[in-house]
């Protein structure tokens, strides 16, 4: 099997339609070794290939180099560079240091180690089969051991072919011979559905000629076959009363008919031979009564019914892995869509310095913070939305731009809450809530923050650890919830630390959490900013425990700046010491 390039009747390489990494669509490799096909996303940058455990493309084979190649993109064109490998990289036969790829560009590594990729395949994969399934002899009926043994050699090819495009291909080469072996005129395979109803997948006549409507078959024989103790065979309907009495053989006139599950290789070798085991079933009919199909060996119905068992089984695992494999080319999207949306730029200025980090427990998360610095002063926003993954980084995401617009628009702290709470009592209807701190920094040192059910932040003043407990309801709870804003004055010198649960949530082998007091702790134990120090101690308190949640952490720093006269605090402060 072999896939050529993309060229034109010149022979010259088609120019490249590749759309660019701008448009969030990302070209394809199709990765060949032997037998094995698998297709491969480009939506991460540089994609490196080599024997190199962790590589994007591991190739385990001592002839590629630990560090072989990589493939770039640079201003929407992509470029596979050698990457000093011993055997050398080759586009389409020819051996390249850098080389820019047009589709159906052929990437190999070495000469002779039977691995490449086709960049950005032109060919469906179900082409691929057609080429491979039309180069099989054509099977005799002469010959019946001849038939089984040419038979399993077949199945057995089709399964390592198999792709999911090239699914039906195989199915109906597969059904075509055994309308040889068999001498009937039409078959079908049906394949068994997630609810438990039987799906027909390919269907062909002995001539050739697709079928894509199962109406003129014994349904009734099908759900027979279905839950058969074993292979369902009919020679010829007519000797047999029960068979002449169904309504479908008489109807079209059926005088030969063959029905056989197919069931799971576990289920074969234990004897079992309940419904569950059963993927589908394999339909051949006739309207004349078959002189050959009583010369069939029930070896060979023995060998398809397994074998094509085997191959709707892999295939269903193939499909899977590919649905994961998108899924998780569609995450890699939508976390770099979200990365964007969050990013955040930290100002510079004269009288406060941030330091601030999220760190999402999968690929995408539910926390976010947000800094706006105006002619009002610094506004500083970190949100947690309850849950993880896609529906809390969908809920985050609108809900950081709908807080950013109200900040941006100097909106009061409480009415930005106020708002917020309502859109997502309306919206949301419980199914999800957000815990948020919005806090507003003057350069004189006044602070203004609203709390919103989330982790009261930690005051470091002179050594000590004070929690600002001023708090209200999350958001998205109640909607007739009020919000209320608290006020205090920082002195130069003076650190706010903001973290979400995550943090404090974190866990240790034994389920023990790192807890308020050990993030006050970790806030006082340094000089200055004690940003790193923090995340130190929950990787050294978590060891080898992965991260249960996000991890949101916010540092401020009050250089000090104009002086004027300040409010009376009304703040609520808690001491650590």
């Amino acid at each position: 099997m072999s896939i050529s390039p993309s060229s034109s009747a010149t022979g010259k390489a088609q120019p490249s339609s590749v759309t660019s990494r701008a448009s969030g669509i990302f070209p394809s490799l199709l990765y060949v070794h032997g037998a094995e096909q698998k297709e491969l996303g480009l939506s991460m940058m540089p994609f490196c290939i080599g024997r190199k455990t962790g590589k994007d493309l591991e190739i385990p084979d001592p002839r590629i180099s630990r560090d072989h190649a990589e493939i770039v993109c640079d201003d929407g064109d992509y470029y596979v560079v050698d990457t000093c490998s011993k055997l050398g990289t080759y586009v389409n036969k020819q051996k390249v240091q850098r080389q820019k790829l047009v589709r159906n560009d052929r990437i190999e590594f070495g000469v002779g180690v039977g691995a490449y990729l086709i960049f950005d395949p032109l060919a469906e994969n179900s082409v691929v089969a057609r080429e491979f399934l039309s180069q099989l002899s054509v099977i005799s009926v002469d010959d019946k051991s001849n038939d089984l043994e040419k038979l399993a050699l077949f199945l057995e090819a089709a399964r390592k072919l198999n792709t999911s495009d090239a699914f039906e291909e195989i199915l109906l080469s597969l059904i075509g011979t055994t309308l040889k072996l068999t001498g009937a005129e039409r078959g079908f395979i049906f394949v068994r559905q997630e609810d438990g109803s039987l799906a027909l997948s390919a269907a062909c006549t002995s001539s050739g000629e697709r079928l894509t409507s199962d109406k003129t078959i014994s349904h009734s024989i099908l759900a027979d076959a279905a839950k058969a103790a074993s292979e369902f065979l009919v020679t010829d309907t007519l000797k047999v009363d029960e068979m002449a009495a169904r309504q479908s053989i008489v109807a079209h006139d059926l005088r030969t008919v063959i029905a056989i599950p197919l069931r799971k290789a576990h289920g074969i070798q234990n004897a079992d031979k309940s419904p569950e085991t059963v993927l589908g079933v394999l339909y051949l009919d006739s309207r004349f009564a078959s002189g050959s199909i009583s010369g069939v060996s029930h070896d060979i119905l023995g060998v398809i019914a397994r074998e094509a068992a085997a191959l709707v089984e892999s295939t269903r695992l193939a499909q899977a892995e590919e649905e994961g494999r998108r899924y998780q080319q569609e995450l890699t999207i939508a976390a770099g869509i979200q990365q964007r949306l969050m990013t955040v730029t930290i100002p510079e200025l004269s009288y406060a310095t941030l330091s601030a980090k999220n760190l999402p427990c999968r690929d995408i998360g539910g926390d976010f913070y947000d800094i706006v610095n105006d002619d009002q002063g610094l506004t500083v926003v970190v949100t947690d939305v309850s849950g993880k993954g896609i529906s809390a980084a969908i809920l985050a995401s609108i809900l950081q731009g709908l807080i950013y617009s109200q900040v941006v628009a100097q909106v009061p702290l409480r009415d930005i809450v106020t708002s917020a709470n309502k859109f997502l009592c309306e919206r949301v209807h419980g199914e999800k809530y957000a815990t948020a701190i919005i806090l507003r920094l003057t350069p004189e040192g006044a602070v203004e923050f609203v709390n919103c059910g989330h982790v009261p932040p930690v005051l470091v003043r002179n050594g000590k650890s004070e929690r600002m407990t001023d708090a209200s309801m999350p958001l998205g709870l109640l909607d007739f919830a009020t919000y209320e804003s608290a006020v205090c004055k920082l002195e130069v010198g003076d650190r706010l630390i903001l973290v979400t649960d995550g943090v404090t949530e974190a866990e240790d082998c034994t389920g023990e959490f790192f807890g308020d007091e050990r993030l006050e702790d970790a806030s006082i134990a340094v000089d200055g900013s004690c940003f790193d120090h923090i995340f130190a101690a929950i990787r050294q308190f978590c060891g080898s425990v992965p991260l249960n949640d996000d991890c949101t952490l916010l540092e401020l720093i009050y250089c000090g700046g104009k002086t004027k006269d300040s409010t009376d605090s009304n703040i609520k402060l808690t001491s650590a010491s």
